[in-house]
């Protein structure tokens, strides 16, 4: 496996253990998250800030599909399930790019 999606790994672990540490460390502190049609966050503190969402309890079960690598981009397919605050179970299916430097 290589060394890019090692890192997407270890940073979909870090969710699955809910460690910001180690999803953090695995940000450049110019880390820009966008989630289409919902929000886009800049920086390492505002990333950090939304990994715990009052709207879910507890943190979300992700396990990676497959991924694809070219250059400096990962691609990684990611089912998940996770619970909102309202007891209601979500599950989901994504597809998430990484851009590596």
């Amino acid at each position: 496996m290589s060394v890019n999606k090692e890192t997407v790994q270890k940073y979909i672990d870090g969710f699955n253990k809910n460690d910001h540490t180690q999803i953090l460390a695995c940000l450049t502190e110019d880390i820009v998250w966008t989630v289409f049609g919902h929000f886009r966050l800049t920086g390492k503190q505002a990333d950090d800030a939304a990994i715990e969402n009052e709207d879910f309890t507890g943190y979300p079960l992700l396990r990676i599909v497959r991924m694809a690598e070219e250059d400096d981009t990962v691609m990684a397919e990611i089912h998940g399930e996770t619970h909102r605050a309202n007891g209601e179970q979500l599950r989901m299916a994504m597809g998430e790019v990484f851009v590596m430097r």
